[in-house]
């Protein structure tokens, strides 16, 4: 059967998928959304409007983590990226859930405070934001200190996670010399193919990105 992704290559949630799916070589039909048509079949299938949203024979699947979730139950590949082992597996999640809500949720707060009108800017909120970040990057930090890869030795669900959510927050927040495990991760992120791969297919849409995208990476 088909699979059909509802996705835009710059969005960070969207990336997460696109690492799973390319990982395995999982092949699928890409709706781009932005297309007026490929927007209406989103509202249709989740009036909630956010993305990334699976169509797997004629089952609609939501959010990021269940959709890999979703992918590794019932489209296997070679790359496990939940393993089979359920305590593996626990540390797994729970790095998952680390980078979405410790690194991607804060990064989004700084991101989105800047579309906002003037008057509408929450300086406090971006404080915070920045100051838990500096603690996520720290925890981090420490935590890797002899991992290659953020739940272990193996490539996961937790690294398709940490992937988009740290290359995004360190242009919205630098990580910095003090976080060297986590500098040396990232760039082991941006090597790894899938990642590169989902990287440069959103290249062409930098200029959008509200703090102005930095000239690297």
């Amino acid at each position: 059967m088909t699979l059909t992704l509802y996705a835009h290559p710059f969005s960070a949630y969207c990336q997460k998928v696109l690492i799973a799916l390319y990982e395995n070589g999982t092949p699928f039909e890409y709706r781009t959304l932005g297309d007026e048509q490929a927007d209406a079949e989103l509202a249709a299938l989740w009036p909630i409007k956010r993305f990334p949203v699976l169509v797997d024979a004629g089952r609609t699947v939501m959010e990021a983590t269940i959709i890999i979730e979703h992918l590794g139950l019932h489209h296997p590949g070679p790359v496990r990226l939940i393993p089979d082992d359920p305590r593996e597996a626990l540390d797994v999640r729970l790095m998952d859930r680390f980078f979405d809500n410790y690194v991607a949720t804060p990064m989004q707060k700084i991101v989105f405070n800047q579309i906002r009108p003037e008057t509408d800017r929450d300086p406090y909120g971006v404080k915070e934001a920045r100051a838990m970040l500096d603690r996520a990057y720290g925890w981090f930090d420490e935590r890797l200190a002899g991992r290659e890869w953020a739940a272990g030795g193996a490539f996961s669900l937790a690294d398709c996670a940490a992937a988009p959510s740290l290359f995004y927050a360190d242009w919205a927040h630098p990580v910095g010399e003090a976080f060297p495990h986590v500098l040396d991760y990232r760039r082991r992120l941006l090597a790894r193919p899938s990642f590169a791969r989902a990287v440069d297919e959103a290249r062409p849409y930098r200029g959008f990105f509200p703090l102005g995208a930095p000239d690297r990476d």
